[in-house]
């Protein structure tokens, strides 16, 4: 063969590749190059066009469609030291920690998420739906159904390297944002306040509830003296007996305050605590002094009374008066120990303070128009492109005869219409 007619050959072949595209590129994958890729994309611009332009204007509506939502944030100072609580959990996992290799204390190691776990809790979230009347607001059924919509637009945050809980709110107008991540808080401040969670709270708890029974003790022995003065009468006493009753009625009340002290410090304090026993030891004190008398915890009527000096009704008015005296001696005491733990609580400080209160804010967090439109594009002209090129092949398959026959039969054998008889 000629040299003329070789170079002809190899200017058909050339001229019949840019006719054809694809169809005549190499039969092996690996051998196709990128320029034969961009001859492809280039015979079906226009394909990869419409593709890239409707998807674009697609994103743009959706986006203008979408509701527009406003997101509030709050910032919140959480204690700066551990709290009783997690100290004492972690105390009693004990050598189950040191079993399960630490996990137990990592579990705590964050402090704040103790405080994040109860801005999460059915408590807080059901106040805020019944404060806001959030089942309404998002068409619900059931409060579960609400609480877990509530819960898809409230984000509480304590990992961050400030140190600080943040809590995001997200709602339709900046206002009902605002509102809604500030009644956050107050409602975790509702909780909180019912909770012992600092070690002086856990001792404001105990007093409180041993100065209410103390309170009602209190008042049944007041009824029950007004009964034995109705039924005796007025009853005097010899000075030396009216004393010995008030002496033994304080020791008596001075053991059971102390008996509740040293009940409220092992709460929290170990055996070897200085304070615990230090009050073990003046109990002990106390209860001797009460033997002097005669008296017991147990018997409290074996005092050492003066004999031919009280008669039977001055012995039962003797005992309702005492009862009296005991019971007053124990709610004073147990006031004032209520009273400390009320101020040392207070003195450590509010459990959450509020570092940045919400503000509505100026811009809408969602939807991110300009975002969703570029991801679209790219998107649509991934989709173009990857379209052309199974144009491409459709093709080439196509022109081969035996491909070409093989696809009839696929084609054939996913035709669902019934055959005709």
């Amino acid at each position: 063969m000629s040299i003329e007619s070789q170079q002809g050959s190899a200017v058909m072949e050339q001229q019949s590749f840019h006719t054809e595209g694809i169809a005549h590129l190499p039969e092996h994958a690996d051998e196709i190059s990128l320029l034969d890729l961009l001859i492809v994309f280039a015979e079906r611009k226009w394909l990869v066009l419409k593709v890239t332009l409707a998807s674009a204007i697609l994103a743009t509506l959706i986006s203008l469609v979408l509701p527009v939502r406003y997101t509030a944030e709050v910032s919140l100072l959480p204690p700066q030291k551990q709290s009783s609580m997690s100290s004492m959990l972690t105390s009693q996992l004990g050598g189950l920690a040191a079993m399960a290799g630490g996990g137990a204390s990592s579990l705590l190691k964050n402090p704040n998420d103790l405080y994040v776990g109860m801005f999460k809790s059915h408590t807080v979230e059901d106040a805020m739906i019944a404060r806001y009347g959030l089942m309404l607001e998002y068409h619900e059924k059931y409060l579960s159904e609400a609480r877990r919509k509530f819960e898809s637009y409230v984000k509480v945050d304590g990992n961050g390297k400030d140190g600080l809980i943040h809590i995001s709110v997200e709602d339709r107008t900046p206002q009902r944002a605002a509102e809604l991540a500030n009644g956050y808080v107050e409602q975790f401040q509702q909780l909180s306040a019912h909770l012992a969670i600092t070690e002086a709270g856990q001792r404001r708890l105990f007093f409180e509830q041993q100065l209410q029974q103390s309170r009602d003790n209190l008042s049944k022995a007041e009824d029950a003296l007004k009964a034995t003065e109705q039924k005796t009468g007025m009853i005097e006493f010899s000075g030396q007996a009216r004393a010995l009753i008030q002496e033994a009625a304080s020791l008596r009340a001075n053991i059971t305050a102390m008996e509740v002290q040293i009940q409220a410090l092992k709460t929290y304090a170990s055996d070897e605590n200085s304070q615990l026993v230090q009050a073990q030891q003046e109990l002990a004190t106390l209860r001797g002094q009460l033997a002097k008398l005669g008296g017991s915890e147990d018997n409290p009527n074996d005092l050492i009374m003066p004999k031919g000096q009280v008669t039977q009704a001055s012995l039962e008015y003797a005992r309702k008066l005492r009862d009296v005296q005991y019971y007053q001696t124990i709610f004073e005491v147990l006031a004032k120990q209520y009273e400390a733990a009320k101020l040392d609580e207070a003195r450590e400080g509010a459990l959450i303070q509020v570092v940045d209160p919400a503000i509505p804010p100026d811009r809408k967090s969602f939807p991110k128009r300009g975002l969703i439109v570029i991801v679209s594009t790219v998107v649509g002209l991934l989709l173009g492109l990857f379209l052309a090129l199974a144009q491409a092949a459709m093709e080439r398959m196509n022109q081969d005869e035996m491909t070409a026959t093989k696809l009839q039969m696929l084609r054939k054998a996913w035709n669902l219409k019934p055959k005709k008889a």
